[in-house]
């Protein structure tokens, strides 16, 4: 018997529905059901990975057939190929998977009106109410309904998860793939959870999985049960809400929140290392205009601006800024990341990812501007607004700035609702990494 208090029912059930595979499955339903192709990509070794030419060549989503091989979501294509000398690889087309990920949560939305999509490809269904009229059995049948429907109808398989909460139904739906259905209710916990390793568990990175190791945690059950002292004095406020997660805790509202309406942001794989400030500021530029633009078409402004950096031996760092007053102004936003950057950047080490987040987001509002700024940041405005409408009417290369026109660097770096795009990756990196800065 746990020493400490298992969560009890919250009223509520909660599926976590995830697309498996979701980039592949939706390429190969794609050319199977569209383009009338017989053979299923999903059945045999394969995987989708972006541009090696252009440094982009990384395994963003694999079959089963390719797992059995040892390949690895994130890898390097050449390791995955050397792995298997006959792996199809198939080029991604991010138009597509958000076609289908529109399509998969607007029959999500016929189940219930309390959807939260996590990612693009993953979502959870609240039923509130239903305990009273369905016992569990009923939902698991409704849960195996709408995983047919979506393989029926769409063509690609998903996994369901069911609890009681967003965290143990996540946990539930990354239980065996594909196309199946999992419960975890808290009195299943230490059957069904806690003897998996500790690094399934939500939030738990191969840097936290190390540091548990050498406290001699193996599992997430001896997580559960180990001291709270000890987990917090090694793993700080960190290790408390990864042990509350192993005892069955619910996560956080703003874990669950859909991170679009938090944050705006996109990020990009340079095409040859990062070894100059002028090239590095090139790129913010390009991201900036990106971000800026759907920040501008969605009449919203934001407070904050972080920048990502990924060295050549794939270190990462990190650093943000409160902004004096809410923007959505291109030029606001990339002073700021180039002014961060130039705080986290030693310009000595050699870099492959750039990458700009914006958040506290607010609807469109009066500015306090400074004194000094007003009539320059109303200047810009109107400019913005001129580019915008151009953009809009004519296509998003109809206008874009002098220094652009040469060197291999789109004028508006990521984005996944782009349908085309040349010499960059588009705003992630590996499946489900960075959907949440669509």
């Amino acid at each position: 018997m746990a020493d400490f208090p298992i969560p009890v029912a919250v009223g509520k059930y909660v599926f976590h529905i995830d697309v498996n595979s979701a980039f592949l499955s939706w390429t190969a339903a794609y050319r199977v059901n569209v383009l009338g192709e017989k053979e299923d990509i999903r059945l045999i070794p394969s995987i989708v990975g972006g541009d090696q030419e252009k440094r982009h060549g990384i395994v963003l989503a694999k079959s089963t057939p390719a797992k059995k091989f040892g390949i690895q979501t994130g890898e390097p294509i050449v390791a995955a190929q050397r792995k298997c000398p006959g792996l199809v690889i198939v080029p991604p087309d991010y138009g597509l998977y958000v076609k289908s990920s529109r399509a998969f949560m607007k029959i999500l939305k016929e189940y219930s009106d309390n959807v939260i999509q996590y990612s693009i490809d993953e979502a959870w269904v609240v039923f509130e109410g239903f305990e009273k009229l369905y016992g569990r059995d009923q939902m698991v049948n409704l849960a195996y309904e709408l995983k047919d429907r979506i393989r029926d109808e769409l063509g690609f398989t998903v996994n369901v998860g069911i609890s009681e909460n967003f965290l143990l139904s996540k946990m539930a739906g990354d239980f065996s793939k594909p196309d199946k259905v999992h419960t975890l209710f808290p009195e299943e916990m230490e059957q069904k959870m806690w003897p998996l390793p500790v690094s399934d568990l939500f939030l738990v990175g191969r840097a936290t999985v190390e540091k548990l190791h050498n406290l001699g945690i193996q599992t997430i059950g001896e997580l559960a049960k180990a001291d709270e002292g000890m987990i917090r004095a090694h793993l700080k406020k960190h290790g408390e809400s990864i042990q509350g997660f192993a005892r069955g805790v619910d996560l956080e509202p703003g874990m669950i929140a859909h991170e679009a309406n938090k944050g705006y942001g996109n990020s990009m794989t340079a095409p040859v290392d990062i070894v100059t400030e002028e090239y590095a500021r090139h790129l913010l530029l390009s991201l900036s205009e990106t971000v800026g633009a759907r920040l501008r078409n969605d009449s919203v402004m934001i407070s904050v601006v972080s920048v990502q950096l990924t060295t050549c031996e794939f270190k990462r760092m990190n650093k943000q800024m409160q902004l004096d007053s809410p923007t959505n102004i291109t030029e606001k936003i990339y002073e700021s990341a180039c002014l961060l950057f130039d705080r986290l950047w030693d310009k000595k080490t050699p870099l492959r990812h750039l990458g700009i987040h914006t958040s506290k987001v607010q609807e469109e509002a009066g500015r306090q501007y400074n004194i000094f700024d007003m009539e320059k940041n109303e200047r810009l405005e109107k400019l913005d607004k001129a580019v915008d409408h151009i953009r809009g009417k004519y296509g998003e290369d109809a206008i874009f700035r002098a220094s652009f026109l040469k060197g291999n660097v789109s004028h508006m770096s990521g984005g996944l609702n782009k349908e085309r795009r040349s010499g960059v990756t588009l705003g992630i990196d590996v499946e489900g990494e960075n959907v949440r800065d669509l």
